[in-house]
């Protein structure tokens, strides 16, 4: 069995925390993150080798680190950065074309990232291999509440395992949803169980397009894929859907209700490091601050370097409406935090003025920034951890602790880290214009252009 693990999604309802080149399954929660605890779910179900990733381009060398960290190298086969976001089915079919084209008459079990997921569900995911090469397997859980993020799929005729899919429906408002869990609906997870015959026999009848450019030896011309979900574009219409309830812990942690719900609470239902006075069911992400609440009751309190949010507990869902807003007005406070990872280490903005900005830039051992310039500022870095190999204009210096540099504007430059441990330096930035995008690189090896 091999495993499909999607990491493409942004995660808007829980920003601040999520941003868009770092978001909420890369974001370290309880030791490791969630696509972390999905890789090494992965593992047990499929081995090291048996995993394929499908990601954003932007958020590949997060995939890789990540799972560097856990001591494992994912083949570059089973990496595939979407060059833009598709939904789910062409980011499916993708890894499905890969896996097909090594092993004809094979299974995989997709993962969304972003998920908490019990050990007992591995189990369970084995028992159902046999039910895939007929059907295409889904995975649903019974409801705990008349939750109105989730979709919920309507069991049917009894299989040998699980049941035959009648239909599926869509996120409903509360009432539905209360009506919904009282009929035996089952929430649908996003978790699935796809032979390689039974989804291209299917593909192939639903999405004749998408079967075309799948068929062939070669990736697809991904830019000219239809965005489609599985759940719309082929489980919807193929009659060969089964499910199989899951019976185990589940929770796609899609907003702060459902980081409250799965968190240890005090005796008055707090969550979070804060001071609570006559205050009850609130959560608090404040790290580094002393946080008081006072007679006050089902908050989200989420407060990062740059943004803080305050809002209703029963309004979560609402989070991604204020994020558009953000994205309307072109604000970074979607897209990126304070520290910002690069393939080759990170950058943290200290202070960031009108006409100068201050950094401090971490470099891991044996890595390089690209050979670039900047047209419109100067920079001055100031050695405060390890050894830095610096090239201005061709020529190579090495620069230690407490030793500095000065930049040019126009000036043809490169950092590296030649030494066993992270370099870190303060850079200043000083300029009219300071932003990201005056970069012209020369060369690099992570081919960035």
């Amino acid at each position: 069995m091999r495993s499909i693990i999607l990491a493409g999604g942004v995660g808007t309802r829980l920003w601040p925390l999520s941003r868009e080149y770092y978001p909420k399954q890369f974001i370290q929660l309880d030791g490791l993150t969630l696509f972390q605890k999905t890789y090494e779910r992965a593992v047990r179900l499929s081995g090291p080798d048996g995993i394929f990733v499908v990601t954003n381009d932007i958020h590949r060398y997060l995939v890789r680190n990540q799972a560097d960290e856990l001591g494992y190298t994912l083949d570059d086969a089973h990496l595939l950065a979407e060059p833009e976001g598709k939904n789910t089915l062409p980011a499916i079919g993708w890894a499905m074309q890969r896996i097909r084209n090594t092993d004809r008459h094979a299974t995989a079990v997709v993962f969304p990232s972003d998920h908490v997921l019990g050990d007992d569900a591995l189990d369970q995911i084995r028992a159902a291999e046999p039910l895939s090469k007929k059907y295409l397997v889904t995975f649903g859980v019974k409801p705990t509440s008349p939750h109105t993020g989730y979709g919920y799929i309507r069991p049917g005729r009894t299989l040998s395992v699980g049941n035959l899919v009648e239909e599926f429906r869509e996120k409903p408002d509360e009432k539905t949803a209360q009506e919904y869990v009282r009929k035996g609906y089952l929430w649908n997870s996003g978790i699935f169980l796809l032979s390689t015959d039974c989804f291209f026999a299917e593909l192939k009848k639903y999405q004749p397009g998408l079967y075309a450019a799948l068929s062939g030896a070669q990736d697809p011309d991904y830019r000219e894929l239809e965005a489609i979900s599985i759940d719309y574009g082929l489980l919807e219409h193929s009659k060969k859907v089964a499910v199989v309830p899951l019976e185990a812990e589940w929770n796609d942690l899609g907003t702060f209700k459902a980081l409250y719900d799965t968190e240890p609470h005090d005796a008055e239902g707090n969550v979070g490091n804060a001071e609570y006075l006559s205050a009850r069911n609130n959560y608090v992400h404040a790290p580094g601050k002393h946080v008081g609440l006072i007679g006050v009751s089902d908050l989200i309190i989420v407060d990062t370097t740059d943004a803080l949010l305050v809002c209703n507990n029963r309004e979560t869902e609402q989070v991604k409406h204020l994020v558009n807003r953000y994205k309307a007005g072109n604000d970074p406070v979607t897209k990126f935090h304070r520290q910002v990872h690069r393939p080759w280490g990170s950058y943290t903005v200290l202070e960031d003025g009108t006409v100068y900005k201050i950094k401090r830039v971490t470099v891991k051992p044996g890595e390089k920034l690209s050979l670039q310039l900047h047209h419109h500022r100067s920079e001055h870095w100031v050695v405060v951890r390890g050894t830095a190999e610096v090239e201005l204009n061709g020529e190579t210096r090495f620069l230690r602790k407490g030793e500095s540099t000065f930049v040019r504007s126009g000036t043809k430059h490169r950092l590296k880290n030649p030494g066993l441990i992270p370099l870190e330096v303060i850079e200043v930035q000083l300029g009219d214009y300071l932003e990201e995008d005056d970069i012209v690189r020369f060369d690099d090896e992570y081919g960035r252009k």
